[in-house]
């Protein structure tokens, strides 16, 4: 029992149902509500990539790892600081691969050119599907695979549109953190430091 005199006691709030909620209205939004209470006024949410579990992820990973002409493969990952107005989003870079017929780089300012040069679509000891664009139909035409292994095309070039996609958006986050460069190789995965604009 509430022992204050009357003038200072505090009656408990509920909430109380929207009056428009479950009418018909010009509410353009669907009604909300958060832990039951109504939720007014214009809500700003963007689409967002359905996200996977990593379980979805690691056979993608294994693939790669179980090449033995792989010596390793990475990405970067980061929130950019700068979008040009637009929202500023974590995301995950392109993909990229070397294998034993890729040449080692040791000099730090050559590197990330280097890492272009490798991504899958570009890395010459991939190969790759070039495509045609058909201006009269305004779509691209897949020509056949020119290159060494065809299956090991394929297996890198789904883990690159898995990454790329935004499906594991949330998992390489939890796992890697923001702003970072990994490296995947058979015997460890090295995470740096990744600066950009």
């Amino acid at each position: 029992m509430d022992e204050r005199p009357e003038n200072q006691r505090q009656t408990a709030v509920r909430p109380q149902p929207h009056p428009l909620s479950g009418k018909d209205c010009p509410i353009s939004s669907p009604a909300k509500n958060f832990l039951g209470i109504p939720v007014e006024g214009d809500i700003c949410s963007r689409s967002r990539t359905p996200q996977k579990p990593l379980e979805e992820l690691q056979p993608l990973l294994q693939a790669l790892l179980d090449d033995p002409s792989i010596v390793s493969f990475g990405w970067h990952q980061y929130t950019p600081y700068f979008n040009d107005g637009d929202e500023c989003v974590f995301g995950v870079g392109s993909l990229w691969v070397r294998t034993t017929q890729n040449r080692q780089v040791e000099d730090v300012d050559e590197l990330e050119e280097y890492l272009y040069e490798l991504e899958v679509g570009e890395n010459p000891s991939l190969g790759q599907r070039r495509r045609i664009w058909n201006s009269e139909t305004r779509t691209y035409r897949e020509l056949p695979y020119e290159g060494p292994d065809e299956a090991r095309y394929d297996r890198c070039l789904a883990l690159s549109n898995a990454i790329g996609g935004g499906h594991f958006d949330d998992v390489l986050l939890e796992a890697f953190g923001d702003h970072a460069a990994v490296e995947i190789t058979p015997y460890a995965i090295r995470v740096t430091g990744y600066e950009h604009d």
